[in-house]
């Protein structure tokens, strides 16, 4: 009996054992696979690169998985694993702001160890580089748009006009435009027009003023009853004797009132065709001025007819209104078209009205037209240049901010110096400007002899908010000789009946036409 029982208790004593390894075992085996610790990191790490599946944390779980997958065992332990997880957490934004410059054919370079296949990724990523490349591709693609030199005709936008001679009514006056037209054939983007008045006695202006301008020139004669005939006479030697840049680029119009009509128009076409006697003094030379039929008829002159005449006629876009008598700088239709084209200046890209204004000066009659502004400076300092009608009227040409201006140095190129308003102390300036025929013209009812022909132009612009943009390096020269201020009584008078026009017909028209604005005035 005592050895049954002894073989029973050595039996359960084994069993126990046996019991106790098998739970040993289980436990052991639990223990290295599948603790709870790390299956709340893989937790972790899956619910990161659900919320972003560019970031780190993401990846080394991945990673993590492809080597499980391969048969391979991870080299850190559990803890390791945590830390990681925890510290890639924390680097997610600088991750994916380097995430671009990192993928290479689909593959992630990770610091530390070696290339790793970015598989369960790289679909995504490359969906993602194709499209933040294809933004930036755009964005270049539209500053170089932006950007894109525009050539001359895109930069100045305009239709041609017909060249074609006409003769038609301009109010009281009888108009003969293109009379005599320039033989040289220009587009209305490829040159700047200067447009001027006169009457036969100031071509001899031509010449000097060519030399300097070469480009087209649209000028209005008046020619009332017999000074026709002299005036036909001044065209043909013009363009017969003179230099050949008269024919190539001068466009003749005349105008004459219907009450003093010629006796007899030839056509153009005969009058181009002639040839003038060149071995004769020209017709405008000692011409004596009381036997004039203007001047013994005790006509005045209409110099704002002539003015839109000339500007209406012009075959350009940018016109230059001026006066026979002013010399623009050399080449200023070529460097103004390069600024206009280029079109990089912050006062170019504002969208109000504008013009571009020249500066102007008088020389002694000794001296010669400036050639550039460097010499003009020098002139300026010696006393031999003053600003235009200095002695005269100064405040209707002063330009704004006209000392910086002469004492700036010059500069390659045109670009606008300073932007003024007709307003303050410049509230009755009369600058002298490149625009285009979308300006308000001149009023017709005014003359030179009642002076003021230009102030009403004037105040329309202001009304109108337009900007003075005041061109450095370019500028306006009168002829050599110096004005001085004269008394005259005929004068005097008519300037006085032409105040009264002004102050009670035409302002009072322009207010209906264009309003008001506050500060300008004529």
């Amino acid at each position: 009996m005592f050895g049954v029982i002894c073989r029973r208790n050595w039996a359960l004593r084994l069993s126990i054992v046996l019991n106790v390894c098998v739970l040993l075992y289980v436990c052991a085996h639990f223990g290295a696979v599948s603790g709870p610790w790390i299956e709340e990191g893989a937790a972790a790490g899956a619910s990161n690169w659900a919320a972003n599946p560019n970031s780190i944390g993401a990846s080394s779980v991945q990673d993590a998985q492809i080597l499980q997958q391969e048969g391979t065992q991870p080299r850190a332990n559990a803890t390791a694993a945590s830390t990681s997880t925890a510290a890639a957490s924390g680097e997610v934004k600088t991750a994916a702001a380097q995430l671009d410059g990192k993928l290479e054919a689909g593959k992630l370079e990770k610091t530390g160890s070696n290339a790793v296949d970015f598989k369960g990724n790289e679909t995504k990523l490359v969906e993602s580089n194709a499209v933040e490349e294809k933004k930036v591709n755009q964005t270049q693609v539209n500053q170089n748009k932006a950007k894109k030199e525009l050539t001359l005709q895109e930069a100045v936008l305009c239709n041609d006009k017909s060249s074609e001679p006409k003769t038609a009514q301009r109010g009281d006056y009888w108009v003969l435009y293109n009379y005599v037209p320039m033989s040289m054939k220009v587009h209305c983007w490829e040159s700047v027009t200067y447009t001027t008045h006169a009457d036969y006695t100031f071509l001899d202006n031509l010449e000097p003023l060519l030399d300097r301008w070469r480009a087209p020139i649209s000028i209005a004669l008046h020619a009332p009853g017999a000074d026709f005939p002299p005036t036909i006479e001044a065209i043909k030697y013009a363009r017969s004797c003179g230099s050949p840049l008269v024919a190539q680029l001068v466009t003749f119009h005349v105008y004459f009132s219907s009450k003093h009509v010629p006796k007899m128009i030839p056509s153009g076409e005969k009058v181009a065709s002639e040839r003038a006697n060149c071995s004769k003094p020209a017709p405008w030379v000692n011409v004596n001025a009381a036997s004039m039929y203007k001047n013994y008829r005790k006509l005045l002159y209409p110099v704002n007819v002539g003015r839109n005449v000339a500007r209406e006629s012009a075959p350009t876009r940018y016109v230059l209104a001026s006066d026979i008598e002013l010399y623009p700088s050399p080449d200023l239709p070529a460097k103004f078209l390069e600024m206009i084209r280029r079109n990089d200046q912050p006062a170019l890209l504002k969208p109000n009205p504008k013009v571009f204004v020249l500066s102007i000066f008088e020389v002694d009659e000794k001296s010669q037209p400036p050639a550039n502004k460097t010499r003009l400076m020098q002139m300026l300092k010696a006393g031999t240049a003053i600003p235009f009608h200095k002695k005269l009227c100064a405040g209707c040409h002063n330009v704004p901010r006209s000392k910086e201006w002469q004492e700036a140095p010059e500069t390659s190129g045109l670009h606008i110096f300073h932007t003024g308003k007709r307003t303050g102390s410049f509230i009755h300036w009369e600058p002298i400007y490149i625009g285009t025929n979308d300006d308000p013209l001149y009023d017709e009812r005014l003359s030179w002899e009642g002076k003021s022909d230009k102030m009403t132009q004037g105040y329309a612009l202001c009304v109108l908010d337009y900007d003075f943009l005041i061109v450095d390096n370019a500028f306006l020269v009168h002829r050599p000789g110096i004005k001085v201020f004269k008394k005259d009584n005929y004068r005097d008078t008519l300037t006085a009946k032409t105040n009264v026009l002004i102050k009670k017909i035409i302002v009072p028209e322009l207010k209906v036409l264009y309003g008001t604005r506050k500060g300008c005035a004529v």
